[in-house]
C-alpha cells in the first residue's frame, strides 16, 4: 500500500475544504493513526463539510450528532425497544455505529453524554443493558468545539481530552481562499459539484496502517520523542520557566500518539522513514490538549502553544 493511493482523496478534500490544509491533512493522519480528532475553531469553517467529504472518499458511512444540553447517552448509543407483536426487546443502534461520526459542539452536552462517547472511542464497544456491542473496525470520531461561546457549556475534563489523538486549531481562510470558496459554492449552486474519487476500501486503510507501524524510526529519534515528553513531566531539568508554567505532565498515551502521528505524517509525504521534521509537524496537535498550565502562565499571558514552542527549542534534536 503506497501513499500515492491516498493522493486522489487528499486532492478531493483540499478541493472541497479550501484554505484548511491543516484540517484535511490532520483528518487523514487521524484516519491512518487509528485515532480521534478534536477540532476547535469559529463556526462556519466547513468542519461538518470536511468529515462529510472524507466519508464520500471512503468505503464507509457518516453520521452527524448535534450535541445539546438535553441530549441523553441513549441518543448516541441506541436503546432496547419493546416490540409488542413479538413480546421481545430489540436493540435499535444509535449514531455511534457508523464509521465516521461528527460530534458537533461536544462541550454543549452534559458529562454523562460525553463519557458515553469517550467510552465508545476508547473501548470500541458499547454496553446497553447487559449486552455489549462491538463498533465498526473503521471508527473515527471528529468532535468540534466553538471557542467563542462558553455560556452553557460543559468543558471536557483533562482525563477525557486525553482520549483524543489530536487537538487541531483552525482559523479563517485568507482572501485568496475566500474567493475560491465563492467560486466553489457558485458552481455547486449551478449543479456542477466535483465528483469524489473512487472510494478507498477499508482494506486499503488497514493495509496502510500496517505499513505505517512498520516504518523505520531510528533509536535516536525515539529517544528524542521520549525527551520531549519528559520535558513536560520534569520541566525543571530543562527550563526554570517551564517548571512555573506546566501544572501536570503528559501521560504515556501522548508518547504513543506522537509516535503514530509522526509515522503517518511521514508516510503521507511518501517517505519510508521518520525524520525530526515529522515529529515537529504533529507535536503541537498531539500535545496541545494534554498539557494543563498553571495560573502563573495565564497571568503572564502564556498559552499552551508558547510552552510547546519552548520545549521544541530547548530539547536538542538528534
Amino acid at each position: 500500500m503506497a501513499s500515492t493511493d491516498f493522493a486522489p482523496l487528499r486532492e478531493y478534500l483540499n478541493s472541497q475544504i479550501i484554505g484548511q490544509h491543516a484540517l484535511t491533512d490532520n483528518m487523514l493522519i487521524a484516519l491512518l493513526a487509528d485515532g480521534h480528532l478534536l477540532v476547535e475553531g469559529p463556526p462556519g469553517l466547513a468542519k461538518t463539510r470536511a468529515i462529510n467529504a472524507l466519508a464520500n472518499g471512503l468505503e464507509g458511512d457518516f453520521h452527524r450528532v448535534q450535541f445539546t444540553p438535553d441530549l441523553l447517552p441513549a441518543d448516541l448509543t441506541g436503546t432496547d425497544i419493546y416490540r409488542p407483536e413479538t413480546g421481545e426487546f430489540i436493540f435499535q443502534s444509535g449514531p455511534l455505529f457508523h464509521n465516521l461520526v461528527l460530534a458537533d459542539e461536544i462541550n454543549r452536552a452534559p458529562a454523562k453524554v460525553q463519557s458515553a462517547l469517550l467510552e465508545a472511542m476508547a473501548e470500541r464497544q458499547i454496553t446497553v443493558g447487559n449486552t455489549t456491542y462491538d463498533l465498526p473496525e473503521l471508527f473515527l470520531v471528529m468532535a468540534t468545539q466553538n471557542p467563542l461561546e462558553q455560556e452553557g457549556t460543559y468543558p471536557l475534563p483533562e482525563a477525557q481530552l486525553d482520549r483524543f489523538l489530536m487537538h487541531v486549531e483552525i482559523d479563517y481562510p485568507n482572501a485568496k481562499s475566500e474567493l475560491m470558496i465563492l467560486h466553489l459554492t457558485r458552481n455547486e449552486g449551478l449543479s456542477k459539484p466535483l465528483s469524489p474519487p473512487e472510494p478507498l476500501t477499508q482494506k486499503a486503510i488497514f493495509d496502510a496502517r500496517e505499513a505505517i507501524l512498520s516504518m523505520h524510526m531510528s533509536d535516536a529519534l525515539q529517544e528524542y520523542m521520549v525527551q520531549l515528553v519528559m520535558a513536560t513531566r520534569q520541566p525543571q531539568q530543562y527550563d526554570d520557566k517551564l517548571a512555573q508554567y506546566i501544572a501536570l505532565g503528559v501521560s504515556p498515551r501522548a508518547t504513543i500518539a506522537l509516535d503514530k502521528c509522526a509515522r503517518a505524517h511521514a508516510w503521507l509525504m511518501g517517505r519510508d522513514f521518520v525524520g525530526p521534521d515529522n515529529i515537529h509537524a504533529v507535536f503541537h496537535n498531539v500535545m496541545r490538549h494534554r498539557l494543563p498550565l498553571t495560573y502563573e502562565a495565564e497571568a503572564d499571558g502564556i498559552n499552551v502553544n508558547d510552552v510547546l514552542n519552548t520545549i521544541l527549542n530547548t530539547v536538542a534534536v538528534p
